[in-house]
């Protein structure tokens, strides 16, 4: 079983966000990186499958040369082998994406043989994308579904499970296949030492793709943090002086009936 596993590299959701002085990109001077939680569980669904059934598992993304971090991350937990498709750094829209990725698939196809299944992260942590899989599928007229939660190997098909309405949708997709994961299909291992150690000795494959002449998707105006909710703390006093407050704010909340008092609770 040969498995491709596609993933954007992205800034880590718990830093915070700041801006360049243009408002056009993200300022990534003091930010971690990493991928989404969902393309972390369709890394460690392919280390899986290929564990079960044999086989190997590809990892690829597109973007600046920094994106190299990311692709060992993933060797490290037991991806066999990288690609990066080399970028200048900037943004490259969902269609661009999708025909890059398309066109490295088929020139490792050709050389290597077919990818059983090609697994897609749900969406983009940082975008929020849930296209590019899609028009992967589409490109290549290979069966998709989105939204997956559960993953079967069988002989020339996948059956995938989807939640729906409290319950399961299930299809099954000859293959080769396109699916999106979603986080929560399995619980992404953590890259070992000797993992990581292994993956620095393994070469990445690098493409350069070209952007698709023409061009006409969306074009970008600016970024726009959301509105910052302030939080502000009270201090209700210090040592037992403070006792008294905490209890009148305890009643307020209602959490003390109105026999309780600033005597009792310390008593």
């Amino acid at each position: 079983m040969n498995v491709l596993v596609c993933v954007k590299r992205v800034p880590a959701t718990g830093d915070r966000i700041n801006l360049t002085p243009d408002a056009m990109e993200v300022d990534t001077r003091f930010l971690g990186f990493t991928v989404s939680p969902h393309e972390e569980c369709a890394e460690e669904e392919a280390v899986r499958i290929v564990e079960a059934h044999g086989g190997s598992a590809t990892v690829l993304t597109l973007g600046g040369a920094e994106g190299e971090e990311q692709l060992r991350d993933a060797m490290a937990i037991g991806i066999d082998r990288a690609v990066l498709l080399e970028t200048d750094g900037a943004e490259w829209d969902p269609m661009a994406t999708a025909a890059a990725i398309v066109e490295a698939i088929r020139a490792r196809e050709a050389a290597d043989g077919p990818f059983d299944l090609v697994l897609f992260g749900n969406e983009a942590a940082d975008s929020g994308d849930y296209q590019v899989g899609v028009r992967v599928a589409v490109a290549l007229d290979r069966p998709c579904v989105t939204g997956i939660k559960g993953l079967e190997i069988g002989d020339g098909s996948v059956t995938a499970r989807r939640e729906a309405g409290g319950g399961w949708e299930v299809y099954e997709l000859p293959t080769p296949a396109v699916v999106s994961v979603k986080e929560g299909i399995n619980l992404p291992r953590y890259p070992s030492v000797p993992g990581r150690l292994r993956a620095r000795k393994k070469d990445v494959d690098r493409m350069v793709p070209l952007r698709p002449p023409g061009e006409t998707g969306p074009t970008k105006l600016a970024l726009r943090l959301p509105v910052r909710k302030e939080t502000t703390a009270e201090l209700l006093g210090r040592g037992p002086d403070a006792a008294p407050a905490v209890v009148e704010l305890l009643r307020q909340l209602g959490l003390l009936d109105g026999g309780a008092s600033a005597g009792g609770a310390g008593s």
